[in-house]
């Protein structure tokens, strides 16, 4: 899968995005917003907002902004903003390999069924780290690769297919952990049958350390150090 495979499938997707995938996730988003508990004014990033079906289920008081590749996707969710009048919402265009928001910009970020869909997704989660605050809340809510012999037989003969159909089936759960350095303190499943997971985890990422300041009143070059000493010698 690359970026312009996704862009490409999300565009087909777009029209009839909402009768597929609406319902039928419907519950995982839900209980990914219940387990995020958004306080008043708190700031959330949704990666991978698709065409805003969450939106409307969160608390009118938090900010949220919702980011996705496909214009096509961003489109629809404008609507629903618009026509939900959704004023805390704002929704930008974005690679989320590559976010352009600054360090520590937001409280909780949370990717619903984006994880399987990025190229590179130790280069998501590494982003979201980046964005959100120390101590704040990462949410994934995903398919991953069944355990079930059969199940799992199925979705390694369906890899092959990704760029097509969207989203990588052999995703593994181990792998995606390792990979990506996650300690994930909550796992549950969610939706039709149990099939995909919600995890969160505590944002680990500890700020950037400053370079100390240097006091000019107390730091000498070398060769100020070695002239004072030369005269002191001559006294």
């Amino acid at each position: 899968m690359n970026l312009e495979s996704v862009e490409k499938t999300y565009r087909r997707y777009a029209p009839r995005y909402d009768l597929l995938f609406g319902a039928v996730f419907h519950p995982g988003r839900k209980a990914v917003i219940q387990r995020m508990s958004c306080q008043a004014d708190e700031q959330v990033l949704e990666v991978g907002v698709g065409t805003g079906l969450s939106l409307p289920l969160y608390p009118a008081t938090t900010q949220i902004t919702g980011i996705d590749l496909s214009k096509e996707m961003l489109a629809r969710a404008e609507k629903r903003v618009a026509r939900d009048r959704l004023d805390n919402v704002r929704l930008q265009q974005m690679n989320a390999q590559e976010m352009t928001f600054p360090d520590n910009s937001f409280d909780k970020v949370v990717a619903m069924y984006v994880a399987s869909v990025v190229p590179d997704p130790v280069k998501l989660v590494n982003e979201m780290r980046r964005v959100c605050k120390p101590g704040g809340q990462l949410i994934f809510v995903n398919h991953f690769q069944s355990d079930h012999p059969v199940i799992k037989w199925v979705e390694n003969l369906l890899v092959p297919l990704s760029a097509k159909i969207g989203f990588n089936p052999g995703f593994s759960l181990s792998a995606f952990k390792r990979e990506c350095d996650l300690e994930i303190e909550h796992n549950h499943r969610v939706n039709l049958f149990g099939y995909w997971r919600l995890l969160q985890t505590t944002n680990d990422l500890q700020p950037k350390d400053e370079e100390p300041a240097v006091d000019a009143t107390t730091t000498q070059s070398p060769e100020l150090e070695s002239f004072d000493v030369a005269v002191a010698k001559m006294r």
